[in-house]
C-alpha cells in the first residue's frame, strides 16, 4: 500500500458545479441511445479509450478538474448514467443498481465502437465499472476504482449500520416528496454535518439536477447489490484502487476488502481527500491516475 503526499484543493465532493476549462468548455453533450435508455456524453483527444464515470450526484460535468490533462493523452469520453442530468429517462426499475448501469455501458461502448477501454471511475460510477469488468472482462483494458459503495461485503459492521441508518432517512425524505430534504441527508452523511447547506448556490443547484438518480437507487429494491467474492478475485484486470484518507468506515473497509481479494491491485491511499478523492485532492489523484495508465500494455 502506498501513500501519497501533495497539496490539498477545495472540494466540493463529488459534484460537478465547475464549468469544463478552455477547449472543454464549448463540448456540447451527444445524446444516444443504447440498452433502451437515453444517455448523454462529450469526448476529446485521441488514442486509447478512457472511461470517465461519475459519482452518484454527479453527471458528465464532473470530470471539469481534469478533462484536459486526461484528453491530452487519450481519447475520453465522459458520460451520465442513467437517471442524471441531461438524460430524460422516465421510467425507473424497481430493482435499479449498478447492475443495470454496466449493462448501459457495455452498449455504450458497443454503439460508439470503442473496443477494449480504460475505466476510471468514482464512488457509483466505480460500482459500475466493476460491474461490467466481471460480466465483460474483455471489453476493458484497466480499471481505476475510487470507493466503490459494495455494501453487502460489510453487512453487520458499525460502519455499515451507521451508513444505512442515514440512507433510511434519506429515503423516508424522497418517498415524503422532499429531494431537497433528502439531498441533505445523504451528503451530509457522506461529507460531514452541515456539508449540504455549506455549498455555493451553483454547486447544490447542479447536484439538485442530479437528486432524481439518488431517489432511483434509494427506492430500489436492491440499491448495493452483492458482486461475487469469487468472481472478483478471478478478474485478471489490471487494477488501481484509490481511498481517501478521511472517507467514511464503510468506504473505507469495502476499499480494503476489495484490495484482499484482488491480490494484484494497486491501492493507493489519497492523503488529505474524502470520498470525493478526484475533487479533494485533484493533483494528487490525476497524477496517480496517469502514471498507473501509462504503465499499462498498449
Amino acid at each position: 500500500m502506498m501513500k501519497l503526499n501533495g497539496i490539498v484543493a477545495i472540494s466540493f465532493g463529488l459534484i460537478l458545479a465547475l464549468p469544463f476549462p478552455s477547449r472543454a468548455q464549448n463540448l456540447e453533450p451527444i445524446k444516444i441511445a443504447v440498452n433502451g435508455v437515453e444517455l448523454h456524453y462529450i469526448e476529446a483527444g485521441t488514442g486509447e479509450t478512457v472511461i470517465l464515470l461519475h459519482g452518484g450526484t454527479g453527471d458528465y460535468r464532473s470530470w471539469s478538474l481534469h478533462w484536459e490533462e486526461f484528453a491530452r493523452n487519450y481519447h475520453v469520453v465522459s458520460y451520465s448514467r442513467r437517471y442524471h442530468y441531461p438524460n430524460n429517462n422516465p421510467k425507473i426499475l424497481k430493482d435499479f443498481s449498478a447492475l443495470n448501469e454496466a449493462k448501459d455501458l457495455a452498449a455504450l461502448i458497443q454503439k460508439l465502437k470503442l473496443g477494449r477501454v480504460h475505466l476510471v471511475g468514482s464512488s457509483y460510477g466505480a460500482f459500475t465499472a466493476l460491474a461490467l469488468a466481471l460480466e465483460q472482462p474483455k471489453m476493458v483494458r484497466s480499471l481505476v476504482l475510487s470507493e466503490p459503495p459494495i455494501h453487502s461485503w460489510m453487512t453487520g459492521t458499525e460502519g455499515y449500520r451507521d451508513f444505512m441508518a442515514n440512507w433510511d432517512r434519506c429515503r423516508s425524505a424522497f418517498r415524503q416528496g422532499d429531494q431537497t430534504e433528502a439531498m441533505k441527508i445523504f451528503t451530509d452523511g457522506l461529507f460531514g454535518s452541515g456539508y449540504f447547506d455549506r455549498l455555493p448556490p451553483a454547486t447544490s443547484s447542479a447536484m439538485m439536477q442530479n437528486a432524481r438518480a439518488i431517489e432511483a437507487l434509494a427506492l430500489s429494491s436492491n440499491p448495493f447489490p452483492n458482486l461475487s467474492k469469487d468472481k472478483v478475485m478471478k478478474l485478471n484486470v489490471p487494477t488501481l484502487i484509490l481511498t481517501g484518507t478521511h472517507t467514511i468506515k464503510i468506504h473505507r473497509a469495502v476499499d480494503d476488502e476489495l484490495a484482499r481479494i484482488l491480490s494484484g491491485a494497486k491501492h493507493v491511499i489519497v492523503p488529505n481527500a474524502g470520498h470525493a478523492t478526484a475533487r479533494d485532492n485533484p493533483e494528487q489523484y490525476r497524477a496517480t491516475v496517469l502514471d498507473f495508465l501509462a504503465k499499462q500494455p498498449h
